[in-house]
């Protein structure tokens, strides 16, 4: 082979190295993990505080990739067919170039680096940072050129929606995360509750007034203390006349110094109670018990009477699960009684029911079962009172105070398709 011919061949070589780095490198860029990136930077690595920046001039560092990328596999077919046509001839030597190269390009240029690149995007990124560097400051007038073209067609073409993340995509990345092994299903659960957590409101979470215990201002002490002994709470609220007036709120550990010294009024001992609304949300409910230092908020409804009560300990909840104290009496939500049949308390949170029968999140208006119930049948829930929603025949089975307590659910079978 001649000097020149072998010059040629050597300068091809030269163009699909060439390429094979900016086809990894644009892959590499477009697939790390820039949270991983940024901790390697913030633990002191140079070169991954080198990739950030470049990735903060993503749109620079893609047409350079591109301009790279097109220029050397350009060259390089132009000097294959010169090549080419040297040795075969002018009605032989282009397809062949054509061939030879399309085959050599697409598969060491293209597809090895790309999917090479893509197994270790950070390895890649890190390595081939520095060479970036250098080419996008070769390039940084066609680059300026490029930036000045996208403003333009910007204003021409506007772009339609949003681009922040949605909350489904967040599902999406922590179901990603389980399955790549990087969070187990606690930490799921964990993730999507805290997800929701922005998103839930007093009402969603408070204990109803029915189902509140209180002490009247005018109780004795012996009813207040048989009252604490009962409930088992540290905390309760204190009502003038009705539950609807709450007035104060007494610690145990403040009433049993009171009876014990009895040097001050009782009231003295009540603190002012937290009233907030229905519908504020539950982030800013925990951020607002924090700065009262207080665990205990008072749910007001439209009419000015009481909706419920709110705890930290129920707010928490909404975080990581059911806390139980040592003296709790564990509530099992739902139960499996066998066959298709299974148990459900109507306390339970409705989208949580849906879950567990393997059922989409339907847009109702309850977020209690017990609600839900009520809202299907038209009417106060009475036991026997029973509706089929879906593949589910509910039954009432326990009621108290004009609500359902617990319910029996059936899960009809899906009907099978006639065999030919």
């Amino acid at each position: 082979m001649d000097p020149d011919s072998l010059f040629s061949l050597l300068t091809i070589i030269l163009m699909v190295i060439l390429g094979t780095y900016f086809s990894a490198t644009e892959t590499a860029f477009s697939a790390l993990n820039r949270i991983r990136i940024k901790n390697m930077a913030e633990n002191g690595s140079k070169r991954a505080a080198l990739v950030l920046r470049l990735h903060d001039k993503f749109d620079s560092l893609l047409s350079t990739l591109l301009i790279g990328n097109n220029l050397v596999t350009m060259a390089a077919a132009t000097i294959s067919a010169l090549l080419f046509i040297r040795y075969f001839g002018e009605e032989l030597g282009p397809p062949l170039s054509t061939l030879t190269l399309t085959v050599i390009v697409v598969f060491f240029g293209d597809i090895t680096p790309k999917s090479l690149a893509k197994e270790s995007p950070e390895k890649y990124a890190l390595a081939c940072a520095p060479l970036l560097l250098f080419f996008m400051k070769l390039l940084a007038p066609a680059n300026w050129l490029f930036g000045k073209w996208k403003l333009f067609l910007g204003k021409i073409i506007k772009p339609s929606g949003d681009d922040r993340m949605t909350e489904d995509e967040l599902y999406s990345i922590v179901e990603e995360a389980q399955n790549d092994g990087v969070i187990n299903a606690d930490g799921k659960q964990l993730m999507e509750n805290a997800i929701e957590f922005n998103e839930r409101k007093a009402i969603d979470i408070l204990t109803p007034r029915i189902d509140v215990i209180g002490i009247s201002e005018d109780s004795s002490d012996e009813e207040i203390m048989q009252t604490f002994l009962e409930a088992k709470f540290s905390r309760l609220p204190v009502y003038r006349d009705s539950i609807d007036n709450i007035v104060g709120v007494v610690h145990m550990r403040d009433f049993f110094i009171y009876h014990q010294k009895k040097n001050s009024p009782l009231q003295g001992i009540f603190f002012a109670p937290l009233f907030v609304a229905p519908t504020t949300k539950v982030s800013d409910l925990f951020k607002l018990l924090q700065t009262k230092k207080s665990h205990f908020a008072v749910v007001a409804d439209e009419y000015g009477g009481t909706a419920g009560i709110v705890t930290m300990e129920d707010i928490l909840e909404e975080l990581v699960g059911d806390i139980w104290d040592e003296s709790d009496e564990v509530i099992v939500e739902f139960a499996h009684l066998g066959g298709n049949r299974h148990k459900v308390m109507c306390s339970a949170y409705l989208k949580d029911m849906f879950v567990y029968f393997g059922m989409p999140d339907t847009e109702v208006e309850s977020a209690s079962v017990s609600g839900w119930i009520m809202d299907k049948l038209g009417k106060v829930p009475q036991e026997g009172d029973t509706f089929i929603f879906e593949k589910l025949n509910v039954t009432v089975q326990k009621t108290e105070h004009r609500r359902a307590l617990e319910c029996i659910i059936t899960v009809e079978e899906e009907p099978q398709p006639p065999q030919e």
